[in-house]
């Protein structure tokens, strides 16, 4: 059995992940911890940027797409809630989750991670657009802006 073990590729362990956890068009999601798990599949071709992604849902929080939005360097990404809120649109989107890395593991959310998600709830909120949560994805752990009464 240990020879099996040694033959099984980092990349097969990482396709394995990522069938498991990536959530198909059409299924529900119904927390934070099945959102993360699927942000975390998303993210783990970018571990070494952070980058901001978005989960556009239905109105019965059915999953539409996941996309990474915006791009950035190890510690920042510029994100731009116009854009998060005109692709929501295009999608038909009645719900969002969004989401970003921190490729340092650092769990906890910056003052500049409190603003984005601030203003970006500011914008929801005027499309009649639920921003469901905010997660902080760092490796296999997350951080809930929602779960923790920030949202």
């Amino acid at each position: 059995m240990i020879e099996v073990l040694d033959q099984i590729s980092d990349e097969q362990i990482e396709n394995e992940y990522r069938k498991r956890f990536w959530i198909k068009a059409g299924e529900v999601v119904n927390n934070s911890e099945q959102a993360a798990k699927h942000f975390a599949s998303v993210l783990s071709e970018n571990y070494s940027r952070e980058c901001f992604v978005v989960m556009f849902l239905s109105g019965s929080n059915k999953h539409i797409a996941t996309e990474i939005l915006f791009k950035g360097t190890l510690t920042a990404s510029s994100v731009y809630p116009r854009e998060v809120i005109k692709r929501a649109l295009e999608l038909d989107s009645a719900a969002i989750i969004v989401a970003h890395n921190h490729p340092s593991g650092n769990l906890n959310p910056s003052s500049d991670d409190r603003k984005i998600t601030s203003r970006i709830k500011s914008a929801c909120e005027v499309m009649d657009l639920p921003l469901h949560d905010h997660l902080i994805i760092a490796g296999k752990s997350h951080y809930s802006f929602s779960d923790h009464g920030l949202l």
